[in-house]
C-alpha cells in the first residue's frame, strides 16, 4: 500500500508528512516510549493500542499524521481525537532528540487545531474543548502547550497497588444493603443491553459535579472503551442498593487488563469508577474497589491502576491511599476553548 501524504501549513520541506498504517505500529510505539522515558523516566506504550489507534478501529474517530525526516526516520506523530460532542483530545509526540522539536510542536498543535475546527463544524457545533496532556515533569510538553494557548487546568494521579493471591478470598464484602455484581450476559458472552446503559447512566449521574464533565453519548462511550485491547466484558460491575422498590443502581466500576510487566505478569486497571451522590457513604466504592483486586487476584494479577484527580472533591484519592493505593506518578490536563 503506497503512503497517503498530507499537507501541514508552514512546515517546512524537508519533513514528509502522511497518515499512518499498521506497518507503522513499531515506530510509532518506540516513538511513544522514548518520550515517556525522557519526560517521566520509565516507559509502558502498549503496541497494541497503537495498532488500534493508527489503523484500527481507533482510528474512525481520529485524524492522525505522522512526520519523518528525508531518511524516513519517525520524528513525530499528530493525533486529533474526537472524543464526544464538544470535546477533541490533541495529542502531539516529538522525538525527545530531534534538534528542532520546539519548532515542529508548533506547527502539529497549530494543525491539531484545524483539525478541531473541521470535526467541531462537522457536528455542528459553535464552540468545543481541545484537550491535551503533559506529564507533570515534562516542562518541554508544558512549554508547547502553553504556547499554543492551553492552560493547565488540572493534575492527576496514576496510582497502582500490589496485589496478593490472598485477596482472591480475603476482601471484605460489601455493607448490609449494598450488592456488587457483574453485568449479566447472554449465552455467547455479550453483555445485556440494559445493563450496559445502566452502567453508563449511573457513571454520568456520578460526575455530574466533578471537574470539566462533559456528556459523552452511550454509543460513544462503549465505541471507545471497546477500543482498548485490554477491554473485557466480564470487568464490567454494577452496584445496587435498596430502594422501597427493589434493588437500584448505585455505582458502577469498568476495569481492563493491563499489559505484562517486565515479570512478565499482567495486571488490572480501573477505566472508570462512580457512586450516584444519593448513594455515597454507604461503602458503595469501596466494595467496588474490592470487586476489582479480588477478581485481579484470582486470575493471578499483581496490580491493579487507576487515576484520580489530585483536588478530587469527594475526597477520592483518600480513600485509595487508605486501601494500597501509592502514586506512581502525576499528569496534568490542558485545555483551551475554541470558537468555532
Amino acid at each position: 500500500m503506497s503512503h497517503a501524504e498530507v499537507t501541514i501549513d508552514g512546515l517546512p520541506e524537508h519533513y514528509l508528512t502522511r497518515r499512518p498504517e499498521v506497518d507503522d505500529a513499531p515506530a510509532v510505539t518506540a516513538l511513544l516510549a522514548a518520550h515517556q522515558q525522557a519526560a517521566k523516566g520509565s516507559a509502558g506504550a502498549d503496541p497494541e493500542a497503537v495498532v488500534v489507534q493508527l489503523a484500527g478501529t481507533g482510528s474512525w474517530t481520529r485524524r492522525q499524521v505522522l512526520v519523518e525526516d528525508a531518511d524516513g526516520r519517525l520524528l513525530a506523530w499528530l493525533s486529533v481525537h474526537d472524543r464526544a460532542a464538544g470535546r477533541t483530545l490533541v495529542e502531539v509526540t516529538v522525538a525527545p532528540d530531534h534538534d528542532a522539536a520546539d519548532e515542529l510542536a508548533g506547527h502539529l498543535f497549530a494543525a491539531g487545531e484545524r483539525y478541531a475546527r473541521d470535526i467541531g463544524r462537522m457536528r455542528g457545533l459553535r464552540t468545543t474543548l481541545l484537550d491535551s496532556g503533559a506529564y507533570a515533569d515534562d516542562p518541554r510538553q508544558q512549554r508547547w502547550l502553553a504556547d499554543a494557548g492551553y492552560r493547565h487546568t488540572r493534575t492527576w494521579l496514576q496510582m497502582t497497588r500490589p496485589v496478593s493471591s490472598e485477596e482472591a478470598s480475603s476482601l471484605p464484602g460489601p455493607r448490609e444493603g449494598v450488592t456488587v455484581r457483574p453485568v449479566d450476559r447472554h449465552d455467547d458472552g455479550l453483555p445485556l443491553a440494559q445493563d450496559l446503559q445502566a452502567v453508563h447512566r449511573v457513571l454520568e449521574e456520578s460526575f455530574q459535579d466533578h471537574f470539566s464533565s462533559y456528556r459523552e453519548s452511550f454509543p460513544e462511550f462503549v465505541m471507545r472503551l471497546r477500543e482498548d485491547p485490554g477491554h473485557r466484558w466480564d470487568h464490567w460491575w454494577l452496584a445496587t442498593v435498596e430502594g422501597p422498590e427493589g434493588p437500584v443502581p448505585a455505582g458502577a466500576v469498568v476495569s481492563s487488563v493491563l499489559r505484562p510487566d517486565a515479570d512478565g505478569i499482567p495486571g488490572s486497571y480501573v477505566d472508570y469508577i462512580g457512586v450516584h451522590r444519593d448513594a455515597r457513604g454507604r461503602g458503595v466504592a469501596k466494595a467496588l474497589l474490592h470487586q476489582v483486586v479480588g477478581d485481579a487476584a484470582r486470575r493471578g494479577r499483581n496490580r491493579v491502576g487507576l487515576e484520580v484527580d489530585a483536588d478530587s472533591p469527594t475526597g477520592a484519592d483518600g480513600l485509595y491511599s487508605s486501601m494500597g493505593w501509592v502514586t506512581d506518578y502525576r499528569t496534568q490536563s490542558w485545555h483551551q476553548d475554541l470558537d468555532l
